[in-house]
Parts: structure tokens; sequence; C-alpha cells
């Protein structure tokens, strides 16, 4: 059981992509949660400041109910869509998560859906907020039992995702789900030019491109996101060989797959401008 200690997991996606992840530590979730947490306080405190100054411009005498709406507004609000909102997106992470360098992933390697984000955040009710309600209604003729009982319901959610070891908690476990640390690839501005210039003289045709659709599109940019070396290289040569490519032999992985990415998504979004969604390299 360890609480910042590496833990790496080699996961095959369904196209048969290995793809090297490292497993999120429990020290940066708690951190991240927080962060979250923070920000939303913050945005109800400003809320709250903005309401107690309508209050003192124009006294009055009711804005304390006001108040006292303004914040469970924004409770039911942060409690039910802040964390969906952002983990919906294609970054897959709050504002917190991202400050840590992490994100939301599926767990068997597939694109993580909205059904999923929505289960693993709806858990969190049961994880975090109802035990806490508990805890929260001590001396209100609530019986000891069962505050003692909302106790250890919340050590138990708590210390879960230290006994497994991908560091899941219910919610990840629910909607087949797993926090990752995200890969930050840091080039120096030489070498981060020359990539950019060599992938832009990159030209692939309109058949090449039409090779595939959005859910390869999708696997490729989770390639990139790794940025494993082996990964690169095998996907790299299933692309050449798939779209007949001709080009240099010498080309590095990592550009040409870049590159590759870069023309796919154009493609697939000018194709969408006038009602062509390609699924995947299936759907014709």
């Amino acid at each position: 059981m360890t609480t910042t200690g590496v833990v790496n997991r080699e996961l095959v996606t369904p196209e048969g992509v290995d793809l090297r992840l490292k497993v999120a530590s429990y020290a940066d979730r708690f951190v991240a949660l927080l962060l979250d947490f923070l920000i939303l306080g913050g945005g109800l405190a400003v809320f709250s400041l903005a309401a107690l100054l309508v209050a003192g411009v124009t006294d009055i005498s009711w804005m304390s109910e006001v108040l006292g709406v303004v914040w469970l507004l924004g409770a039911f609000l942060g409690r039910n869509f802040y964390f969906v909102a952002f983990e919906i997106q294609s970054r897959a992470a709050t504002p917190g998560k991202r400050a840590m360098g992490l994100r939301v992933i599926a767990a068997d390697g597939g694109r993580l859906t909205a059904d999923a984000v929505f289960v693993r955040n709806a858990m969190r009710d049961v994880e975090v907020f109802l035990p806490l309600t508990f805890l929260a209604a001590s001396g209100q003729g609530v019986d000891a039992a069962l505050i003692t009982l909302g106790a250890i319901w919340s050590g138990v959610f708590v210390v879960f995702p230290l006994f497994n070891r991908d560091r899941r908690r219910l919610g990840d476990l629910a909607a087949g789900s797993m926090v990752v640390k995200a890969s930050r690839r840091v080039l120096r501005p030489d070498l981060a030019d020359a990539e950019r210039t060599v992938s832009r003289s990159l030209v692939f045709t309109p058949a090449q491109l039409d090779a595939y659709g959005v859910k390869e599109l999708h696997v490729l940019e989770d390639v990139l996101r790794a940025n494993n070396r082996k990964s690169l290289a095998e996907v790299a040569t299933r692309i050449r060989v798939k779209i007949n490519w001709q080009g240099a032999d010498d080309l590095p992985d990592l550009t040409f797959l870049n590159a590759y990415y870069t023309g796919l998504r154009g493609r697939l979004e000018s194709r969408m401008l006038f009602g062509h969604r390609r699924k995947d390299k299936f759907d014709t």
C-alpha cells in the first residue's frame, strides 16, 4: 500500500495499441480534489460578496435569504455539473487535475464516454457528500450511532484507492475509468521549431487521410499524449503500411504521426461541415 509510489500500467487498446501509462498517485488525486473544492468555494465566495455589496447598496432586508439560495445553488451546481463539465471534454480533466498533470481515461483503453464520466461523478455523492452530511448533522438530534456509521463509511471510501493497484475509487470501478498522469514532453525551442517545420511540410492525399475515421483519430491522440517510443513506432508502421506511404523512410515516428494527426483531423472536420461523419475506418 503506497500513496506516492510510481505505478506503471501496460494497457492495450481495442485497436491493439500498447499504451504505457503512469497511474496517478493517491497524493496527487487528493491535492487535485482539494484544488477543485477550493475553486468551487472561491466561486461561491465571489457570488456571496457580490450579493452582500448589492445588499449594502440597496438595503434589502431579505438578502440573507438570497445568500442562502446562492450557496445552495452553488453547491448543487458544483456537485453535479462542475466535474462532469470538465471531464467530458477532450482533456478529460478538471482544473485541479490539470494543475497536478492528471487526466481521466477508460480503464480498458477505449474512449472515455459521457456515460462513464456521469457515473464516476454521480458516485461521489455516495462516497463523499452523503457521509459528510451524516457528520455535519452532529448536534441536531441525529443518533450518535448514525454519525459513527457515517464516519466509518467515509473512512472506507477514502482509503479504498490504496488497496487496488490502479488506485481506483468506487466511482472509477462503476464507470470503468481510471486516473493517470498526463505525459508532458518538453522540447527545447530550437528542436520544437524544427519539429513543427518538418511536420507542416508533409502532405497527405485525400485517399490517405480517408483511411481512418474519428475513432482512430482519438486513439492516435492518446498515443501521442502517452509519447511512448515503442507505441509510436508500432502505430507509425501500421499507418505507413495502411496508406502506402512513399515518403522518407528516415522520418522520425513522432514527426510523422504529428503530421498525420493534423491532416486527419483537418480532413474529418472539413467533411463534417458537409454532413459527412466517418465514425471509424470501417464506416464507408
